[in-house]
């Protein structure tokens, strides 16, 4: 029986009728709150009318590119953790030549999204074949969790070995070993559950990831349950839970954006993620600067540099933004085009990162 299941049999035991009137608003409430996280157990498929995120995501299978761009093929990996597919884009400019070094971006999808959907809203095809890099999409089963959310709340996924931190890291190795990849410019990036473990696997793979971008998302040890989970996601309990859990390990450049609308992951996970990449590093001075988008949508950025001058921790509050990838196009789910173009500025935050000795 999932979590769903036994919400509704006790309220049915006290008498009360969940399948109309106001308790039934109450329950569908819960339920899309459950699902969001992807905590609604793994008994069922979530209902296709349940609002995950903002909106209901649509299947997508074009990959977001132009029809003279590159390759975007389809693999699985086997790993002791589960078998996971995902989707490689190599650029056109890059798809015959293995002479140079490309740097590797690896794509987090959010809740009920595919590889296909997410490269389609975020464009970042786009911007590999402008740009000549590679993009690594792996794709969470619903297997694993039913909204197709990662399971950044699990404690055995905020390991190391053993959970999802190392099948996603098994797969860039894949990649790695089979594509021109340059070990020092490997980058993690997600919406949502994807930006959660976006920040998981810079915590637990530094070595691994050179930078980290987090869109939407939630800190690092931010969750250890379901109830934890839910808190966290409306912004209760997350400092206490993290404030002893600032990177030990390395210091991971981070950037992080976040809509001050956010309903689903409000905005203060995004300053937390960003002071627990800060506590790694802190003596970095801050400077902050204001603008507006194209779009329209205002934003305020915070930077933190080294004593060189280096970005090494970089935050975008997007001003009346929700849940969706800043920037985004409309050919993906979750995408809200108004604001500052996300992709561009982590690709951009990424790539001015000095490679690792």
């Amino acid at each position: 029986m999932n979590i769903n299941d036994t919400i509704a049999q006790a309220l049915a035991q006290a008498g009360l009728d969940t399948r109309s009137g106001p308790l039934k608003g109450v329950t569908d409430t819960i339920r899309r709150a459950l699902a969001s996280a992807g905590l609604g157990g793994e008994s069922a498929a979530t209902p296709a009318h349940i609002d995950v995120i903002d909106v209901v995501a649509r299947d997508i299978s074009a990959p977001g590119a132009s029809p003279e761009a590159g390759q975007f093929v389809r693999r699985t990996l086997q790993h002791p953790a589960g078998a996971r597919d995902y989707k490689l884009y190599r650029p056109a400019a890059q798809a015959n030549d293995t002479s140079r070094l490309q740097p590797l971006v690896v794509m987090l999808h959010g809740c009920t999204q595919s590889a296909d959907d997410f490269a389609a809203g975020t464009q970042m095809n786009r911007l590999a074949d402008q740009h000549g890099f590679l993009v690594l999409y792996p794709e969470q089963s619903a297997g694993a969790n039913t909204s197709r959310c990662w399971n950044w709340f699990r404690p055995q996924d905020q390991v190391r070995e053993g959970g999802e931190p190392a099948l996603i890291a098994a797969m860039v190795r894949a990649v790695m070993d089979e594509q021109p990849v340059d070990a020092q410019r490997v980058y993690v990036a997600g919406l949502s559950a994807g930006a959660a473990m976006a920040v998981v696997l810079g915590e637990t793979w530094p070595d691994l990831f050179a930078a980290v971008g987090a869109h939407s998302g939630l800190p690092f040890a931010a969750a250890h349950d379901i109830p934890s989970a839910l808190a966290a996601m409306k912004g209760r309990g997350v400092v206490g839970t993290v404030s002893g859990s600032g990177r030990a390990t390395a210091t991971v450049p981070t950037i992080v954006f976040h809509g001050d609308r956010d309903h689903t992951v409000q905005h203060s996970n995004g300053a937390h993620i960003a002071a627990q990449a800060r506590r790694a590093a802190p003596s970095l001075q801050t400077r902050s600067d204001t603008g507006t988008a194209p779009g329209g949508r205002r934003y305020t950025r915070d930077m933190h540099t080294d004593a060189g001058g280096r970005v090494i921790v970089e935050r975008w509050t997007v001003h009346g933004a929700g849940h969706a990838w800043s920037g985004g196009d409309a050919a993906g789910s979750y995408t809200d085009n108004a604001g500052p173009d996300a992709s561009a500025e982590m690709l951009r935050f990424f790539l001015a990162q000095v490679p690792r000795g």
